[in-house]
């Protein structure tokens, strides 16, 4: 493709990685030319404003893509699944924020400024990665690359209540409002346990070997995405009562023996990642989850030799994960396919 005007589609334009979709393409000023929003039935007609003009929300259905240069989708794996296969079809190239396609051989799923160049072997559908993932390997792939590769990793993550979708807000602000005001809790929708003032180790539904499914795309993904298929991974995905922002917290083991300064090196030398850490300053400097919201880089601090491993560094990375852990790395993605 060109960087000529494009014919772009958004799918599950009215979600909150939909409109924050049209918020980075505003804010890069992605050169499109028309702009088609699809969503459900029940949202058709809503309007939204996109450089200043009102856009009209359409009912997705098979016939939407005619004339499509690029389609980025939002709304679920089960949506992907039926309405990908039509947008290619119809000569569009897919980037697909859901788990439907990303571990498929023919697909490539990319972060740009880890693996871009994947891009070139898609087959009509790019996938874009789970947003834990992406966070912690924007900050591992640096010191990857600079200690002559990743061979293990040990993970925590403290992932934010909006990776549920609008409802864990909802459901963490009626929580914290009925505590403070000594009220019956509302009934739980989103989680199992209660969210405000509490944490939840479990993150998606468990599998046969004990790990969730977030716990097992953190390591299937990142192998992938990083072409180490075997890299070795055990991961722990926490729900925190956070409102936007993930966190992870970073054990890695690598061929050569690390330093905390070549690691600073290296990733303030990366794109997309900021390195903030000065644990000796009179008030102690890291990242937190309020520091990266709404913001596109991701910031890692904490950096240590590990005292257990050896060749191992421990960190801690937070990152956007409805910035960059999905909307902007897919505009991303569209803007490498041009």
């Amino acid at each position: 493709m060109s960087r000529e005007q494009k014919h772009i589609a958004v799918v599950g334009a009215t979600g909150a990685v939909g409109i924050e979709i049209l918020k980075c393409f505003e804010q890069r000023n992605f050169p499109i030319g028309e702009l088609t929003l699809l969503a459900s039935a029940r949202s058709a007609g809503k309007i939204l404003s996109f450089r200043g003009n009102d856009v009209v929300v359409k009912e997705l259905t098979p016939d939407s893509f005619k004339g499509i240069d690029i389609a980025l989708f939002s709304a679920g794996g089960s949506i992907s699944k039926t309405f990908a296969p039509h947008a290619v079809a119809a000569g569009a190239v897919v980037v697909d924020n859901s788990s439907a396609f990303r571990m498929e051989d023919t697909v490539p799923l990319v972060v740009p400024e880890i693996n871009g160049d994947d891009v070139n072997t898609h087959q009509g559908i790019i996938a874009n990665p789970n947003c834990t993932t992406t966070i912690t390997a924007m900050a591992l792939y640096p010191m990857h690359r600079a200690f002559g590769g990743v061979k293990s990793v040990i993970a925590a993550s403290y992932q934010a209540v909006s990776g549920s979708g609008a409802q864990g807000i909802i459901e963490l602000e009626g929580q914290a409002n009925a505590i403070a005001k000594g009220e019956s809790l509302p009934e739980r929708k989103v989680y199992s346990r209660q969210i405000a003032f509490n944490v939840i180790p479990q993150v998606d539904v468990f599998l046969d070997n004990g790990y969730t499914k977030e716990e097992m795309k953190m390591l299937n993904e990142a192998r992938k995405i990083m072409h180490v298929p075997d890299l070795k991974a055990s991961v722990t995905c926490v729900r925190v009562p956070v409102y936007r922002s993930h966190s992870v917290a970073v054990t890695a083991v690598f061929h050569d023996k690390p330093s905390v300064e070549a690691a600073r090196e290296a990733i303030s030398a990366a794109p997309g990642v900021h390195v903030i850490d000065d644990p000796y300053a009179d008030t102690p400097v890291f990242p937190t989850p309020l520091d990266s919201t709404n913001g596109d880089d991701c910031l890692v601090g904490r950096i240590r030799e590990d005292l257990v491993m050896e060749n191992a560094l421990t960190f801690w990375v937070v990152g956007d994960q409805i910035r960059k852990g999905a909307a902007l790395n897919a505009v991303q993605i569209a803007e490498l396919l041009l």
